[in-house]
C-alpha cells in the first residue's frame, strides 16, 4: 500500500495555518499533516488538528528537518507570521548560521528562499503558500462590505501604484492612503502597526489600506493576507476601505471577515 501524502507545515502565528489544514483535509483526503510549531508564535490548539506536532524555537532548522524526515514529509508549506522580536532574539543553530553567513540581504525572499533550498537538499519540496486555498483569492471588484465610492476607487488605484513601488524595493507590501496622500508605508513592523500609524495620521476619516504582492512574488512565502485581525485593527484605527491585489491576496476566514466588514462598515475591493 502506498504511503499517504505527507505535508509539513512550518506554522507561524495567526489563523493561516489552521485555514490551510481545514482546506487540505477537504481537498486531499487522507493527507498526513506534520506541524512544526514555534514557542510564542503558533497557536497551541493547532496541535489538535495535525497528525504530528513538534515545538521549536525560531531558527532551529536542523531539528525541524529531522522531525520532518522522521514523519516522512516530502512537501512543506510556510505560513503564518513570526514577530520581529523573535527574529532579532533568535538563537540560530548551525544550519541557520550557515544560511546567515551566505545571505547578503536579509529579507523574507532571501531568508525563506535559503530555508527552502535547505529543505530541497533533504528531498522536501516547498509548495506555494496558496496550495488548497485557491478559493480564498478574491478576484477584481467588490469583495465584501460597503462598495467603494468613486473617491475610494481613485485612492485604491493610487495606493496600488505606491505599494507596488515600495514592495519592489522590498520595503513593505502595504500602504495607508487618504485622498491621494500616503499616510504610512509598511516596513519591518508589519501591517497592523502600519494601519495604526496611518489611521492616527488620517484621523480616521476616508482612510484606506492598500495591500499588494511583490513584483515577481514567490508564492511559497510572504503572500499578502487579510484576516479577521486585519479588519479589527482597521476598525480601531478608523480605516474604512481595504484595497487588495485581485487574485494574489489571501482572504482568511472569509465568512467572519465579511461579517466584520458589514459590522464595521469596512469595504474590501480587489484591484486588477
Amino acid at each position: 500500500m502506498a504511503s499517504p501524502r505527507t505535508i509539513g507545515i512550518i506554522a507561524g502565528s495567526g489563523v493561516y495555518p489552521e485555514t490551510f489544514i481545514a482546506a487540505a483535509r477537504i481537498k486531499s483526503p487522507g493527507v498526513k499533516l506534520a506541524v512544526a510549531a514555534f514557542h510564542g508564535e503558533t497557536k497551541p490548539e493547532l496541535a489538535d488538528q495535525a497528525d504530528a506536532t513538534e515545538w521549536f524555537r525560531v531558527a532551529q532548522l536542523g531539528k525541524m528537518i529531522k522531525f520532518f524526515r522522521r514523519e516522512g514529509v516530502t512537501e512543506a508549506v510556510m505560513m503564518g507570521q513570526i514577530s520581529p522580536k523573535n527574529l532579532f532574539d533568535m538563537r540560530p543553530d548551525l544550519r541557520v548560521l550557515m544560511i546567515l553567513a551566505r545571505v547578503r540581504e536579509r529579507n523574507a525572499e532571501t531568508l525563506f528562499g535559503a530555508v527552502a533550498d535547505e529543505l530541497a537538499k533533504e528531498g522536501i519540496t516547498v509548495l506555494s503558500a496558496t496550495t488548497f486555498l485557491e478559493d480564498h483569492l478574491p478576484g477584481p471588484g467588490h469583495v465584501c462590505g460597503p462598495a467603494f465610492k468613486k473617491r475610494q476607487l481613485t485612492d485604491a488605484d493610487f495606493g496600488f501604484r505606491i505599494a507596488k513601488e515600495s514592495s519592489k524595493l522590498d520595503i513593505g507590501q502595504s500602504v495607508v492612503v487618504r485622498h491621494g496622500t500616503v499616510l504610512a508605508v509598511e516596513a519591518f513592523e508589519g501591517t497592523n502597526q502600519c494601519i495604526k500609524r496611518g489611521g492616527e495620521l488620517g484621523r480616521g476619516k476616508d482612510v484606506m489600506l492598500v495591500k499588494v504582492s511583490k513584483p515577481n512574488q514567490d508564492f511559497r512565502f510572504d503572500v499578502p493576507v487579510i484576516g479577521p485581525q486585519t479588519i479589527e485593527t482597521c476598525a480601531a484605527a478608523g480605516v474604512s476601505g481595504i484595497a487588495i491585489e485581485a487574485g494574489k491576496t489571501l482572504l482568511l476566514q472569509k465568512d467572519l471577515v465579511a461579517d466584520l466588514c458589514h459590522r464595521h462598515q469596512i469595504g474590501i475591493h480587489g484591484v486588477a
